[in-house]
């Protein structure tokens, strides 16, 4: 019996010295995730004066309309670029996860865009190192991302060939 007390004893002290209130998350995985939180209320503040702070020099931003977007420059411009389209833009995280080295955030943005209502979801991937944002990839459902496209221009027709 007092082996049996002596094993449940050593057992419970294990589970409770193991658990803790960060969910086991590691001192880099906090940094992490604290730095992708701050990045994104920055951006729906409309505040890019730190993002230096956040965001590496060289990092790119593999969620480009047109390709990667490299380098802090380059990355907060096109950042100031879609703050200005959809200024009261709300930024909803659902879920986030992080660890050393990589966020996944799950998160809804609502807002106005060329005076229509928009809601986009998408699922943010943010590779940290150094404590600094390095890559960043975004993946959205394309349903949305078409409802924020503006109309297509009506073909011009030659009526003068007929």
């Amino acid at each position: 019996m007092k082996k049996i007390f002596l094993f449940f004893l050593a057992a419970g002290s294990l589970v409770f010295l193991s658990c803790n209130n960060e969910g086991g998350m590691s001192a880099a995985a906090k940094k992490n995730k604290e730095t992708n939180d701050a990045i994104m209320k920055a951006f729906e503040a409309g505040d890019f004066s730190k993002m230096g702070d956040y965001i590496a020099a060289d990092a790119v931003d593999h969620g480009g309309e047109t390709g990667d977007i490299k380098g802090l420059e380059n990355i907060v411009n096109e950042m100031k670029r879609y703050h200005a389209m959809m200024p009261d833009m709300k930024a909803t995280t659902s879920r986030s996860l992080a660890d050393d080295e990589y966020v996944f955030t799950w998160a809804t943005m609502t807002g106005t865009m060329n005076g229509k209502a928009v809601t986009m979801s998408s699922v943010d991937v943010s590779k940290f190192k150094d404590g600094k944002a390095v890559e960043h990839w975004v993946y959205m459902d394309p349903k949305e991302m078409m409802q924020m496209m503006p109309p297509a221009p009506v073909p011009v027709t030659d009526t003068l060939k007929k």
